[in-house]
């Protein structure tokens, strides 16, 4: 029988230099438990993780794993043998089961051939007893459950080496081995970082049916809605664990900045909105994003001035005013070699449409937004732009900030008064809406998190303005707060947007279109949101996700 609690920490505190990142933490988690850790960028959610990992030994207090239990991390960038192949790091997951059938093949041939020295009896009870093992965790099928695992992740090809993988796909490898592997405790940063949609919904299941104890550090809300029973919130470095998924610490929380806060705060107000949008129908959502088109000319004639006022709000410029004509492809095509990724593309942008750019990673989405930026041209068919579009193209690579810069150079190029799409504005407001405050604004680059790189990213790109924006993977490594605020600038944006992301939450809140990336270069142009589409999935498709879904519970490796 399992212990009561799988790990224990008693009066935990960590600190980095001056800053106390963990303070006092006392915390129980329950044997069998899903737990969502949530906090802002530097709160110490990946430090927590650590802690309990036994990777980050450098505390105050006691983090103790219960004796005879398993435990598994998979980091943001997981360490993986990288001179060995796919299969044989998959493979690794399970060493000791395929140990147990390489000695019970090996009695096998000795029980038909014994030497003068064998012990028949001692022998044959060895491989009862290594049966007994084999049969209760299913070891006889593990390449077949290594495939089913590989299909559903949509790893490389078994033959690959790590070290010629991406980041994604290295981190859909260690996923994985730890699926296969099924420890006790499984640790998870940031799970769904470069994950397709409907990968992301095959893990959910997989999680959700896990027996263990499983503890995420996630952005992707529905994904903590749907896995968590346990919310725990790093606050100023206490440790605050509420009852219940996402939704129902959205409720606990806004009621609790209610009697906290007499007057509504801009937080109250956010938190609210989303729960709000949570308890929306998928029909009622997807009309509300449709009426932003509806009431484009009323949002056309609004001012575009930055709102100066105390609370975190982004508000993107949005430069001149769009005309009717924005963005049309028609037949496109492009291709590299023998790779067609885009064939006969067909769509056309409305004036204030918000387009969740959808599709498993090296489809081809970041090529379409080189097509409209003019980085590449087509093979065939034509683009055409607007007459009065302005772009404002922010891609997802953040390697090009100056790391020995502060946050406030970085940003504002260390002027007092910067332009912002045309606007004059003091320059220390416009780098605190993007929550960088006070003497954090003279933090190094070099020092900050793949989150903080990401604000840093936005806020310099985003500085330039336009009436179109193309956004490819905003949300990777941001805290859940600035997602929500990401998300109502985006939503009271006077222009249109295209956004590459895989975070089905994001796309819902935003979104009246999709451009759906289907694979052999095929595209579909869709008017709605991300449930919307899925829900016409599963209208024409009842079967699809369920045989998915379905795969993870043959699985009964443990």
């Amino acid at each position: 029988m399992p212990p009561q609690f799988v790990f224990e920490m008693k009066d935990v505190s960590k600190r980095y230099g001056d800053k106390e990142v963990l303070k006092n933490i006392w915390l129980s988690f329950f044997y069998g438990a899903k737990i969502g850790v949530i906090g802002e960028n530097g709160a110490g959610k990946s430090t927590l993780l650590k802690i309990m990992a036994g990777l980050d030994k450098d505390i105050f207090g006691e983090a103790r794993l219960a004796p005879k239990m398993k435990l598994h991390y998979v980091a943001q960038e997981p360490e993986l043998a990288l001179e060995q192949t796919v299969r044989e790091n998959l493979q690794l997951a399970i060493k000791p089961i395929l140990d147990m059938v390489d000695r019970f093949n090996l009695i096998a041939e000795k029980m038909g051939d014994p030497g003068p020295d064998d012990d028949l009896d001692k022998l044959m009870e060895e491989m009862g007893n290594l049966q007994d093992k084999i049969d209760a965790c299913d070891g006889w099928e593990t390449d077949r459950m290594i495939d089913m695992v590989s299909d559903a992740m949509v790893l490389p090809p078994d033959d690959t080496p790590i070290k010629q993988l991406s980041g994604g796909e290295r981190r859909r490898v260690a996923l994985s081995m730890a699926l296969l592997e099924k420890p006790d405790l499984l640790l998870l940063d940031e799970p769904t970082n470069h994950l397709d949609a409907e990968t992301v919904q095959w893990l959910e299941t997989a999680l959700r049916d896990y027996p263990g104890t499983v503890i995420i550090v996630t952005h992707d809300r529905y994904f903590l809605d749907n896995i968590t029973r346990w919310i725990l919130e790093l606050d100023n470095g206490r440790g605050l664990p509420f009852e219940g998924n996402y939704s129902s610490w959205l409720a606990q929380k806004a009621e609790l900045l209610r009697v906290a806060e007499k007057q509504e705060s801009q937080r109250q107000k956010t938190l609210a909105r989303e729960l709000e949008w949570i308890n929306t129908s998928v029909r009622a959502r997807n009309q509300k994003n449709q009426a932003r088109i509806d009431a484009y000319q009323k949002l056309a004639g609004q001012s575009g001035a930055i709102d100066t006022r105390g609370d975190v709000v982004i508000q993107i410029p949005s430069g001149q005013r769009l005309g009717e004509k924005v963005l049309s492809f028609t037949d496109v095509c492009k291709s590299y070699g023998d790779n067609l990724l885009i064939d006969q593309c067909t769509f056309e942008l409305p004036p204030n449409g918000i387009v969740g750019v959808i599709g498993p990673n090296g489809i081809g989405k970041t090529t379409l937004f080189r097509l409209i930026t003019g980085q590449e041209q087509p093979d065939s068919g034509s683009i055409e732009l607007g007459s009065t579009v302005s772009i404002g193209y922010v891609d997802q690579h953040r390697d090009a900030l100056a790391d020995q810069k502060t946050i406030f150079e970085e940003i504002a190029d260390g002027l007092d008064t910067i332009d912002v799409g045309g606007a004059s504005v003091a320059a220390r407001a416009y780098v605190a809406r993007f929550n960088f405050r006070g003497s954090q604004q003279q933090k190094k680059v070099s020092q900050c998190s793949g989150g903080e790189r990401n604000r840093i990213h936005l806020a310099k790109m985003l500085r330039r303005g336009g009436n179109l924006l193309l956004l490819d993977e905003p949300t990777n490594d941001l805290d859940v707060n600035t997602m929500r605020v990401l998300e109502q600038a985006i939503i009271d944006f006077q222009g249109c947007a295209m956004v590459i992301s895989h975070d089905r939450f994001f796309l819902d809140r935003i979104c009246t279109h999709l451009l759906i990336f289907e694979g052999n270069g095929k595209t579909q142009w869709f008017q709605g949101n991300f449930s919307a589409y899925e829900e016409k999935i599963q209208k024409e498709n009842p079967d699809r996700l369920a045989h998915r879904r379905g795969k993870y519970r043959q699985i009964k490796l443990r």
